[in-house]
């Protein structure tokens, strides 16, 4: 643009009166000429122009019809509000939820010492699960035969691969959201 058009008393009523019409800041923004959409919404926006009011149902019905990225924020929780059930009813009709009993977690095995290897002594069959910290010279890893296709034995593959439910379900129980 070459020129920027400021907001005069004129513009500024005839964005009011096309608002308060029900023309999507699109339109107005067009209609104005020299503003863009995000123009128009700052300027509804710092007017403090109320949102839009929910016509008879034939007007439901249309705004259902348009896009998701034109139906205003206010008409479309008019919308779901007037559709959605009471909640209380739901839950009164509800049987309590079965959870089901957690899985005991896997006791920790202890590996016999001549399991263990270091890195030099690691080798494509061996379980890679680290032991220790990788900091000091006692660092080490599991070394038991490892499953094939994964990195680890069978009760380190446990403990790696938990389905995503269970993880969730474990770090509630310790104390993290």
């Amino acid at each position: 643009m070459d020129t920027i058009l400021s907001w005069t008393d004129e513009r500024v009523t005839l964005l009011r009166q096309l608002w308060e019409d029900g023309q999507s800041a699109s339109k107005i923004a067009a209609q104005l000429g020299g503003v863009t959409r995000n123009a128009v919404i700052g300027k509804v926006h710092r007017l403090g122009l109320s949102g839009r009011v929910i016509k008879p149902a034939e007007d439901v019905a249309a705004a259902r019809r348009k896009p998701a990225q034109e139906v205003e924020i206010e008409t479309a929780i008019a919308v779901v509000e007037a559709e959605a059930p009471e909640p209380v009813a739901i839950l009164a009709h509800r049987p309590a939820p079965d959870f089901p009993v957690p899985a005991a977690a896997p006791e920790p095995v202890a590996l016999a010492a001549s399991q263990r290897v270091t890195i030099m002594d690691l080798r494509e069959s061996m379980c890679r699960w680290p032991i220790g910290d990788p900091t000091t010279p006692e660092f080490e890893f599991c070394g038991a035969r490892s499953i094939t296709g994964l990195p680890y034995c069978t009760h380190h593959a446990q403990i790696a691969y938990q389905p995503a439910a269970e993880r969730k379900r474990d770090r509630r129980v310790a104390g993290f959201r």
